[in-house]
């Protein structure tokens, strides 16, 4: 088995009326695809513009980090309440800790 660097994730849109779960194995890279809505023009998070990052989880391992995004996408929401507010008690959106915020449209991306 690939050993990387492998990530779930929690996102919210400005008003932090709506909750995504996701993994990526680039979190940047995810961040900065769907803040400019990169191949996902008709998505969930593109139609709720959802690119703000409250939580994240690191695996080593590709197939727990799966594991653990469908085990959160099957809580109500108010369990993805705890999860955030354990790391996260202000819901400050941690983007700027992963990358340059708001990011450029000439990125690397």
């Amino acid at each position: 088995m690939r050993q990387y660097n492998f990530y779930t994730y929690i996102l919210t849109n400005y008003s932090k009326k709506v909750l995504y779960t996701g993994i990526t194995n680039d979190l940047e890279r995810r961040l900065y695809e769907h803040y400019f809505g990169i191949d996902q023009k008709e998505s969930f998070t593109s139609k709720y513009k959802c690119f703000y990052l409250l939580w994240y989880e690191r695996y080593q391992y590709v197939n727990h980090a799966i594991e653990r995004e469908k085990e959160i996408k099957g809580w109500l929401r108010s369990k993805k309440i705890k999860l955030i507010e354990e790391e996260n008690p202000g819901w400050r959106f941690l983007n700027s800790d992963i990358m340059e915020w708001p990011p450029k449209s000439n990125s690397e991306f």
